[in-house]
């Protein structure tokens, strides 16, 4: 067996059986909780066939710790990080909600500035040290390596895909905690709104709430709105306000617009074509 290649195969195995788990749970503390122990299960397999089957070289040795196990190990971090997040979210005000959120941001950024030579080596695709990086057994102290290192598996391990996989994890972390302050931001401003006016608008948004997401994308990157001095949270609530829909995960349903395998805007499309459709017919 080629082991890069069952690992590829894996990834989209894996990021299938995720997102029918997103779908399919609504909880964020449940869906986390599945993909944690889906994701054990599947690198647990993974590292069984590691120590089976043997690299065709140093070459795919180090494809595999930089690319294909990062690629699944930042997933187990990222979904564990989600559940203690949630898991320890305060019962009491949205202040205090936000001070959490915020805590934890500030805590990938003190990770980030502490690795920020590394993440410049990520970033910009070097590899001059990917022999002392990737390669299993060869541990340099200089390179500062973490500390567990000494305790985990050598077959499975090498000093730096870990901290791969957390560099990766945190992306999608920041993701996920600019969405929950978001959304605490426009639950504010909405409750804001209710207090300064009890006139409900007549006007409510009738195609999906997935359509609308798209159209506010679309009037804020072409600045059609104040000549593009508005911010995307802003012009969200305005449609919150003005049709009626509540929009409570802005950044993740753009992020499910953007992983559209066909037609990624559909909404837009439709637009164009119901107005050809006008334009063409006869007077």
């Amino acid at each position: 067996m080629k082991i890069v290649q069952h690992t590829k195969s894996l990834i989209e195995t894996i990021n299938e059986e995720l997102k029918n788990i997103d779908t399919a749970n609504e909880d964020i503390i449940t869906k986390s909780k599945l993909a944690v122990s889906y994701l054990i299960q599947q690198l647990n397999d993974l590292k069984s066939q590691v120590r089976k089957h043997k690299f065709s070289s140093t070459k795919t040795e180090i494809q595999f710790f930089k690319h294909l196990k990062p690629a699944i190990y930042s997933k187990l971090i990222y979904y564990s990080n989600v559940f203690k997040i949630e898991n320890r979210k305060p019962k009491g005000t949205d202040k205090s909600i936000r001070k959490h959120y915020e805590k934890e941001l500030n805590r990938i950024e003190m990770f980030s500035n502490n690795n920020l030579e590394f993440s410049d080596y990520l970033r910009h695709n070097s590899t001059y040290l990917d022999e002392k990086y990737f390669v299993r057994g060869n541990y340099d102290i200089e390179l500062y390596m973490d500390t567990f290192i000494y305790d985990s598996d050598p077959d499975f391990c090498t000093s730096h895909d870990y901290k791969v996989s957390k560099i990766y994890a945190n992306d999608l972390l920041i993701i996920f905690l600019k969405t929950q302050l978001a959304n605490l931001e426009r639950k504010e401003n909405y409750t804001q709104s209710k207090h300064t006016t009890s006139q409900k608008s007549l006007f409510t948004w009738s195609a999906s709430k997935t359509d609308c997401v798209e159209l506010i994308y679309s009037l804020y990157l072409t600045q059609s709105i104040n000549k593009g001095n508005i911010e995307l949270k802003e012009l969200a609530a305005h449609f919150e306000k003005q049709f009626n829909i509540p929009i409570d995960d802005l950044y993740k349903m753009f992020l499910q617009i953007k992983e559209r395998k066909t037609n990624p805007t559909k909404y837009i499309d439709s637009l164009k074509t119901a107005l050809l459709a006008k334009l063409q017919e006869k007077a």
